[in-house]
């Protein structure tokens, strides 16, 4: 589990050079394979004993980042000029899971997570298949900012069941 947390974190800001000028409005979204997957783990996948730092769980399909996140990197690059990396965890299944910044945060706010793709502001990340559901698929990316915090609300799909997930980015979200 560390070394998933690692290679989560560890891909760095490198896939991000030359696709943060991109807008998130000029890429609405995309769909995201499962071969994107970084790697397999247990799930539901809790990321770290310590509970400042555990992933949440979202329709019993999703492990989501924590509510807070503190560290938030200048990218040097416009419009997107901040960055935090944070993987995302998808249990095994056939349906789908659509996750999207809502219309009023696009401005400031997009996502990215798979292995290729620039920014957007709504995504679709494909099924996968396994022998048990209870193995996860590890997703990397992270959250792009205009400003350097944000209390970031994003929208998770499965078929007809959505939730609204807040996420503070250099920044608490007020409960």
């Amino acid at each position: 589990m560390k070394r998933l947390l690692a290679a989560m974190i560890g891909v760095g800001v490198a896939p991000l050079t030359g696709l943060t000028a991109q807008s998130a409005s000029s890429a609405a979204g995309r769909t995201v394979p499962c071969g994107d997957a970084i790697a397999s783990t247990k799930f539901p996948y809790l990321g770290s004993n310590r509970p400042e730092y555990r992933y949440r769980q979202v329709l019993g399909v999703i492990a989501v980042p924590p509510a807070y996140m503190k560290q938030v990197v200048p990218t040097g690059e416009q419009p997107w000029a901040y960055w935090h990396k944070q993987g995302l965890v998808i249990r095994a299944t056939r349906q789908s899971v659509t996750v999207t910044v809502p219309k009023e945060s696009r401005k400031r706010a997009a996502i990215t997570w798979g292995n290729s793709g620039g920014p957007v502001s709504s995504l679709r990340i494909e099924g996968c298949k396994a022998t048990s559901a209870n193995v996860g698929y590890a997703f990397a990316g992270g959250f792009l900012l205009r400003s350097p915090s944000a209390c970031l609300p994003l929208t998770f799909r499965v078929g007809r069941r959505s939730a609204t997930v807040r996420f503070g980015l250099g920044q608490r979200c007020r409960t």
